[in-house]
């Protein structure tokens, strides 16, 4: 039962160089396919099959499995993409002679709208952010993790980047005469994103605080050789976590009377977005901003878009109901 295992792992292997080389796949996409494709290996490991040999019916049973595991709709249908376009890979690259995920089908599921905050939910948010930067008698530790969440929270809202780009910001985003800040996203694309003055003063403060501390621990021995990382960290990334940042915040959002299961990062992402449409944005505007490859990842804010043009009609048209 063994040589199937190390065969599974050396084609998903060779189908995630294929990933990373051809399409720019990042790691967190590449991370989700290894763990998709190998819960899929054992599957099939246990039915005494393997890639080289795997069936419908057996891929099908896959499917059954996760069902009965209690998957998400959303869950088995990532999970099926992913074992599409293994397949797909092994009949491109003649391992296999035929393709067994190609007529499968997969559970119907609806496109739920995202989590949104209201401006009033932000503020609140903000607010309380400044609240702890500016409080008194806190430690040079404390006074720069206040300032790094305020800063966090304030360049997020400002520019709806992903939690990954945000964090991983370089200190040269940080200029103060910065108008835009370039971010690799995904697929290591590069794009433009504006920066508005609340998110310029909000870095400027936090590197401020972050300089003072440096300064203070510097008088009692050799300061420490400054990062790269706006955010940085002393893991093995060299700069501030996603989860580090996803826990802070939804402290944060506890402190402010908001419920921590409502907010995320990727909830104030969502803000930024629909905040925009709302007040008359471009929906293909938004798509440049957030990083979209394609106007349908953006669509999911078309609720947002709907709602303002019947608010317009409501309140602009000359038979509008008074």
């Amino acid at each position: 039962m063994s040589a199937p295992a190390t065969s599974d792992s050396r084609l998903i292997d060779l189908f995630l160089d294929m990933l990373a080389a051809e399409r720019g796949a990042g790691d967190n996409t590449l991370s989700a396919y290894r763990r998709d494709l190998e819960d899929l290996a054992g599957f099939l490991r246990h039915a005494g099959q393997d890639f080289s040999a795997a069936s419908t019916q057996a891929l099908r049973d896959y499917l059954a499995d996760l069902d009965a595991r209690g998957f998400k709709s959303s869950s088995v249908a990532r999970r099926l993409s992913a074992t599409r376009h293994l397949f797909r890979f092994l009949l491109e690259e003649r391992i296999r002679a035929d393709d067994p995920a190609a007529i499968l089908s997969g559970p119907k599921r609806g496109r739920p709208l995202p989590k949104v905050l209201s401006i009033a939910d932000v503020d609140r948010l903000l607010s309380r952010a400044r609240e702890f930067m500016q409080a008194s008698g806190q430690s040079a530790a404390q006074q720069v993790r206040a300032a790094r969440l305020h800063c966090l929270l304030e360049v997020l809202y400002a520019t709806g980047l992903r939690v990954s780009e945000l964090v991983s910001l370089p200190l040269s985003a940080a200029r103060r005469d910065a108008r835009m800040i370039v971010v690799r996203g995904k697929g290591d694309k590069e794009r433009l994103v504006p920066l508005n003055e609340s998110a310029r003063q909000a870095m400027a403060d936090y590197l401020a605080v972050m300089t003072s501390a440096q300064d203070a621990k510097g008088e009692q021995k050799k300061a420490p050789k400054p990062s790269k990382w706006l955010f940085p960290s002393f893991g093995e990334s060299g700069h501030l976590t996603r989860q580090h940042f996803a826990r802070d915040l939804k402290d944060l959002a506890v402190a402010a009377g908001l419920p921590a299961r409502l907010v995320s990062p990727h909830v104030v992402r969502h803000a930024f977005a629909s905040h925009l449409l709302h007040n008359g944005a471009d929906l293909r505007i938004v798509q440049t901003l957030l990083g979209h490859t394609d106007i349908s990842t953006t669509q999911i804010y078309t609720h947002v878009v709907e709602e303002r043009l019947k608010s317009l009609v409501r309140d602009l048209h000359p038979l509008a109901e008074g």
